[in-house]
């Protein structure tokens, strides 16, 4: 019992010091952000804001690029974890059912690109061919399906008894209506954990966006994050703050935004938590 004791003390101790670490960053960038520009560019600032105001926070309200790139995001994240649900979700029903015609050399390419990534000029002319080139589609259509989400949602489906199938059979279910009716229902905590996977992904995403998107209006969150750090752009924006440019520094500015960006997966997360559980379990247990 005495070791037990030690073991479960020992991990509350590291798992405590884990999440210390993981916050720790959010709250001095909260203490940097609310802080006066004179104790923000002497680095006295560490997790405690001094001189304490809002003149970052009211910048940012003010400035309609990062309101426009916010909605960008919120809307690929929402409609593109929406898309790559239903993709993932209809493909692994698919490869669950054992009368589906050559459902091996299926799981053979989809576990191939495990191995090999598509090439990253191929990718673009494919999708100029298409027409999405400088369209928030080119940002969520290429992305939707990942080989290792499909093989969680095909395991987690042949893990659902055969005899609730055969039952939906017999009153009247087509395929796809045992798929609606039965196996989406029965599936949620694995599909709020893949949710919450693709949503983290495509919210932290910039990559594609800096090679298929021109438009600065169709901009997501993350390209803004990377022109401020990157291109120095906060400077541009103080500057064309003048009524507020003596209340932050560039680096409560970038404070302030990071955290801004922050959010609203900070506000999803809780609402996913229990789901998430269940299904970071699929496949532990075996009955």
């Amino acid at each position: 019992m005495r070791p037990f004791r030690s073991f479960s003390l020992a991990n509350t101790v590291l798992f405590t010091v884990l999440c210390l670490t993981m916050i720790a960053p959010l709250v001095h960038l909260a203490a940097v952000s609310l802080s006066a520009p004179v104790y923000a560019n002497a680095k006295l600032v560490t997790f405690w804001p001094m001189g304490f105001q809002f003149g970052v926070y009211k910048t940012i309200a003010g400035m309609g690029n990062i309101w426009r790139s916010m909605g960008n995001s919120i809307y690929i994240t929402v409609v593109g974890t929406g898309i790559a649900l239903a993709f993932t979700s209809t493909l692994g029903y698919s490869l669950s059912r054992p009368n589906m015609k050559g459902k091996r050399w299926v799981l053979r390419g989809i576990v191939l690109t495990f191995i090999f990534s598509a090439p990253l000029v191929p990718s673009y002319l494919l999708v100029r061919s298409l027409g999405m080139e400088n369209t928030l589609w080119a940002l969520m259509i290429p992305n939707a399906l990942n080989a290792f989400n499909v093989i969680i949602m095909k395991t987690f489906f042949q893990g659902i008894s055969s005899e609730m199938f055969d039952a939906g059979k017999i009153d009247g279910c087509s395929e796809w209506g045992i798929l609606w009716r039965i196996a989406v229902p029965l599936s949620a905590p694995v599909i709020a954990t893949l949710a919450l996977f693709h949503m983290v992904g495509q919210w932290n995403s910039y990559f594609s966006a800096l090679i298929y998107i021109r438009d600065r209006d169709l901009q997501p969150m993350q390209v803004l994050l990377r022109s401020l750090i990157v291109e120095e752009e906060a400077n541009n924006m103080i500057a064309s703050s003048t009524d507020v440019a003596s209340l932050m520094t560039p680096e409560m500015l970038k404070a302030g935004i990071t955290l801004f960006a922050t959010l609203p997966i900070l506000i999803v997360y809780p609402f996913l938590q229990k789901y998430f559980v269940k299904g970071a379990m699929v496949g532990s247990l075996k009955e």
